[in-house]
């Protein structure tokens, strides 16, 4: 398809609509020519659609005060109903004329709101936006008043709506609802900068460059000269710039007279007026030549800044930044290179929902979410299973060096052609939104587990390749005879053994999840077959090059339909619980590291003797040691002593193909004569190299023991919304998890900051986790936990002061 008529048909979208393209986090200091003002505070909300709330002399004093993100309700982790928050809601937002917005222009910035928003400013429409995960814009700029209070409005819907992707059918996940994104107000000059794509390229040749494209929107203004200039930065240091100067604009035609290319790029980002530019013209600064930068990779994922400014006669017109790597990615017949250097990828695929909020939490808690999968779980990738994820999870997987397949909005079904029109849509949003992170290394441009379409899938992947030739894209589908038109086979294979590799570049991006759904209350047999059918998958991508690796289905448990999950609006298909503390599955992935990273040594079982069928026959561990000790003591031996049952090796018969495989104990094959009667503590250690390098215990009491409350941070801002999660936990005398506490845990907090979650909590499978949301004024806060039997836990929280919101 030529790109003149590709334009022309996947182009098109919503008329009404306006794409941001401009990321700086509110907050960030502001760019020179331009400022970003968050206004995530002082809205005020209903859960209804109310008649007359549009107009500015609407009565909102009886509208509940919420912080943006926010969910429109409040819910129980599980059994609950989608109907309850699905409704249609308002919400209402006033601001003072920005000090500094004379002359200029000022857009309003949507990151996310679930699902279709009509917005208002001052009585006046601006329009509807249909899509929940991805980002969009008005433009505010003719209806502002300067002499009285501007207001705000959005009425959202928050139905399934069938003419929003992914919804027509049915989905197996939950999307909640609210405004769960950050807004804010973009002030620009009347010429600007609307976005920056930094691209480098041959970063492994001897002559590297960065291609810095900087696309310009806004008014044609006459006069000049007028330039760009780019430089790459580490830090304060300058490492190399350059500047291209720009040559006359051509008002009648509204697009510029020098190198220019219009991309299907933006909606209504400008006014529709005569002297305007009404798509943003690219421009490009090559920086070529480029020396002493360090390149992006797992274990050093370096980053750079790249600094764009607009000059007219040597002045800053407008000034923006992204951040960036240099990395080269991409996958091959004989797997996934990174650098030159194959990766076998080791994943798993994502839901960014949370228990009681949805998908209502802050940057804290999405960050957190990519230190689990690294540094928790070690992962080297993750796919944003189904939808286009949080900007702050991204940018923290940019940071830990976490490898991310990003994929548009859906699952299995494909609408009509004004659906398709905006999924093409959603490819666009996604890419400009997203193309400067390094760690995103496939764009996935089909709906997951559809149909093949021919057409439909034609455009958007021709989309993604327009905008960025730099990666290659993917699909998810669920059939090995599937149409291949991406340049990478991603593929969910369920069954085990996987299908061999049916194309030279192949992916798998889905196993086991739904086909062997596993608590953390189930017993060991269900544990340790979960656990190993990870491993065994793992095990057969290892053993053949062409697979360049797999994501497993999947890492949380969430939330989902009535006709999915285990009948209490759950999916339990994660190898760790909604409250992200891990299940035994957990212990594989964690153990794939090597010990210079991390010394992993993990049950996959509950030590008791009859949770299992007949009685407990088989210990199996996860563990990157090379040789295992196992001990056991009980009243029966004298003085209590420890008595050596066993020692045993990596399972390289069954799992030959993999680095670290499970340690597997029959327990039916040791000489218990030392060890008469009942039963006993176990005792666990891991040697390397004939050294001892870690111990775990385990107590065979059968006894609640200890009870923890264990804070992610210490530490949070006083804007409202940030978050940290607090885990609960009760162990035994050694640490380990007791599988099977229950109890209803009473919390007491006091300062300023709100408990989301239930109160009194009631443990599943001895743990579980609620979260502190800080207020708006500093102080100090002190959570206090009960235990009925085990008493209390006390952690306190530093607030610190945030910065007002200007307007």
């Amino acid at each position: 398809m030529i790109r003149r008529d590709f334009i022309k048909t996947a182009g098109a979208v919503l008329a009404s609509t306006a794409l941001s393209a401009s990321h700086l986090p509110a907050g960030e200091p502001a760019m020179r020519g331009r400022s970003i003002l968050s206004i995530n505070r002082n809205w005020r909300y209903h859960p209804a659609k109310v008649a007359g709330a549009e107009s500015t002399d609407f009565d909102d004093s009886k509208f509940e005060r919420v912080v943006i993100p926010h969910s429109n309700i409040e819910l129980p982790w599980h059994s609950f109903d989608d109907k309850d928050y699905e409704f249609i809601s308002t919400y209402r937002r006033r601001f003072r004329f920005p000090k500094d917005a004379e002359g200029k222009r000022v857009f309003v910035d949507f990151e996310g709101a679930m699902t279709a928003s009509t917005v208002w400013i001052n009585g006046v429409k601006l329009g509807d936006y249909r899509g929940g995960f991805t980002p969009f814009s008005f433009e505010l700029t003719k209806n502002l008043r300067k002499d009285a209070d501007n207001v705000l409005v959005v009425q959202l819907d928050s139905t399934e709506r069938a003419d929003i992707p992914p919804f027509g059918y049915e989905i197996d996940y939950l999307t909640f609802g609210g405004i769960y994104r950050e807004v804010s107000l973009r002030i620009v000059p009347t010429t600007y900068i609307d976005n920056v794509f930094a691209q480098p390229r041959d970063v492994m040749s001897g002559n590297p460059t960065l291609d810095v494209s900087c696309y310009l929107a806004g008014e044609v203004v006459s006069g000049g000269p007028f330039s760009i200039e780019a430089e790459l930065r580490d830090g304060d240091n300058v490492i190399a710039k350059a500047t291209r100067p720009l040559g006359k604009v051509d008002a009648a035609s509204g697009t510029a007279a020098h190198d220019t290319s219009l991309d299907p790029y933006n909606d209504a980002a400008v006014y529709s007026t005569t002297q305007t530019l009404k798509d943003p013209a690219r421009h490009v600064v090559s920086i070529p030549h480029l020396a002493n930068f360090q390149l992006w990779d797992l274990q050093n994922p370096r980053l750079y800044t790249v600094y764009v400014r607009l000059l007219r006669s040597g002045q800053v017109v407008d000034e923006e930044t992204r951040r960036i790597g240099f990395r080269e990615a991409v996958f091959t017949d004989h797997g996934f290179s990174l650098n030159g250097k194959i990766v076998k990828l080791r994943g798993l695929d994502r839901h960014q929902t949370f228990p009681f909020v949805g998908q209502a939490m802050p940057a804290r808690a999405q960050r957190k979410d990519a230190d689990i999968l690294r540094r928790n779980l070690h992962c080297n990738i993750v796919r944003t299973s189904h939808y286009p994820q949080s900007r702050h999870f991204l940018d923290r997987c940019d940071e830990v060096g976490l490898l991310v397949l990003e994929e548009i909005p859906g699952w299995q079904h494909i609408g009509d052609e004004s659906w398709k029109q905006v999924a093409i849509d959603n490819v666009g949003r996604m890419i400009r939104r997203d193309w400067n992170h390094p760690s995103i290394v496939l764009w996935g441009v089909r709906i997951n587990e559809s149909p093949d379409d021919h057409n439909f899938y034609t455009r958007t992947n021709a989309l993604a390749h327009a905008l960025d030739d730099s990666r290659q894209t993917g699909g998810i589908r669920n059939f090995p005879e599937s149409e291949l038109l991406e340049d990478v086979f991603t593929v969910n294979d369920f069954g085990f053994p996987l299908r061999p590799p049916n194309h030279p570049r192949y992916l798998n991006t889905e196993f086991v999840g739904h086909t062997f759904p596993t608590k953390t209350t189930d017993d060991d047999e269900r544990q340790r077959e979960h656990t190993l059918r990870h491993a065994r998958i793992h095990n057969q991508l290892a053993s053949n090059p062409q697979y360049a690796g797999g994501i497993g289905w999947c890492a949380f448990d969430y939330n989902t339909h009535s006709n999915f999950g285990a009948g209490d609006r759950i999916c339990y298909h994660g190898v760790t619980d909604i409250f992200r503390e891990p299940k035994p599955a957990a212990g594989f992935y964690k153990s794939q590291c090597d010990p210079e990273e991390e010394i992993v040594l993990e049950p996959a079982f509950h030590w008791a003797r009859s949770d299992e069928s007949v009685g407990f026959t088989r210990a199996v561990f996860c563990s990157n040691c090379d040789h295992i000790k196992i001990s056991a003591r009980n009243e029966s031996v004298q003085n209590n002593a420890w008595v050596q049952l066993a020692e045993i090796d990596p399972e390289r018969t069954e799992f030959n193909h993999l680095k670290y495989p499970p340690f597997i104990l029959d327990l039916m094959t040791l000489d218990l004569s030392n060890f008469k009667v009942g039963w006993g503590d176990l005792r666990a250690e891991g040697y390397i190299g004939g050294k001892l390098v870690m111990t775990k215990m385990f107590s065979g009491k059968g006894a609640d023991s200890k009870f923890a409350l264990l804070p992610d941070d210490h530490e949070l801002v006083a804007d409202g919304a940030d978050t940290t999660r607090v885990v609960v936990r009760v162990t035994d005398e050694f640490g380990a998890i007791r599988t099977y506490a229950n109890d209803p845990i009473a919390f007491t907090l006091e300062g300023p900051a709100k408990l989301i979650g239930d109160n009194p909590f009631a443990l599943i499978g001895g743990t579980g986790a609620v979260w502190i949301r800080a207020a708006e004024f500093a102080g100090t806060v002190r959570l206090t936990a009960r235990h009925p039997r085990l008493g209390e836990q006390s952690v306190s929280f530093t607030i610190g002061a945030a910065p007002e919101e200007a307007v």
